[in-house]
Formats: structure tokens, C-alpha cells, sequence
């Protein structure tokens, strides 16, 4: 079996597994990340994003193979110590109900307020529309977002 050398949250692992298995499977099965959750597995939810190289991506889209000498980071990551702007905007604002959503809408909305730290609601309810939340909290999302835009500011 192939091994691919990643790099976490800033740090680098080696894993051995076949080229095509899905990032997401590799953060969870192989490193032990369980915040970046499986939700539809074709890229729709959002629940499984991560940030590649600072973008938002979906990392059931993503084969370890195409991952190599990129920069990873997970929920795990975002904080260690969950003092992120958005992590403590998204308690502020009592986002979650069941709270699986939360990571990948998390992720989302931090890398779209690292390229865009002042939205207007319409660009946050562009940014953040691709992810599903089953309980609908997102009127606090969308608070959650703007909160966290004025505490990077």
C-alpha cells in the first residue's frame, strides 16, 4: 500500500492507504479527527469541509492523492483552545441545536471571513448557503457570522 505524507493542523503525518481514498476518511479513520463529520459523501452538505490551503473545501471530494504538499487544517485545528472569533461568535449567538453541522459551517465561515472581513448579510448568506443545517438555525448562523466579523475587525 502507497504512503502519502499530509500535513494536519500543522503537523506532518504519513499514511498508508490507496490513492483515492477520501481525505475525509483519512482525517477520521486514519488520524483520529472526528470533528469533520460525513454527511451525504458528494460534496452537498458542507458537514465534512475543511480549509485546503486556507479555502473551504469538502474533503469527501478530495483523494489523499491530491493532497500531498497542501496545507490541511480541521476544526481540530482552528483553535486550540476554541478561542476562534467564529468558535466563540457561535456560542455567543447559541448556534447549534444538534450541533452536527456545526463543524463544516464552522470551517465554512472562517475562510470566508479571512478573504472577506467585512460582509454585507447578503454576501454571508451567499458564503455560508451550501451548507445544510437539519435543525434550520440559520438566522443564527447568519448572526453568528456577523459576530464573528466584528470581533476580527
Amino acid at each position: 500500500m502507497p504512503a502519502f505524507k499530509i500535513t494536519v493542523n500543522g503537523k506532518p503525518h504519513t499514511v498508508n492507504v490507496e490513492g483515492d481514498t477520501p481525505l475525509l476518511w483519512v482525517l477520521r479513520d486514519e488520524l483520529q479527527l472526528v470533528g469533520t463529520k460525513f454527511g451525504c459523501g458528494i460534496g452537498q452538505c458542507g458537514a465534512c469541509t475543511v480549509h485546503l490551503d486556507g479555502d473551504a473545501t469538502r474533503s469527501c471530494l478530495l483523494t489523499v492523492g491530491q493532497v500531498e504538499d497542501r496545507h490541511i487544517t480541521t476544526i481540530e485545528g482552528l483553535s486550540e483552545d476554541n478561542s476562534h472569533p467564529v468558535q466563540q461568535a457561535w456560542k455567543e449567538a447559541d448556534v447549534p441545536q444538534c450541533g452536527y453541522c456545526q463543524a463544516g459551517q464552522i470551517m465554512t465561515a472562517s475562510a470566508f471571513l479571512s478573504h472577506n472581513p467585512n460582509p454585507s448579510r447578503e454576501d454571508i448568506r451567499g458564503a455560508m448557503q451550501g451548507n445544510i443545517c437539519r435543525c434550520a438555525t440559520y438566522v443564527r448562523i447568519e448572526k453568528a457570522v456577523a459576530l464573528a466579523s466584528e470581533k476580527m475587525s
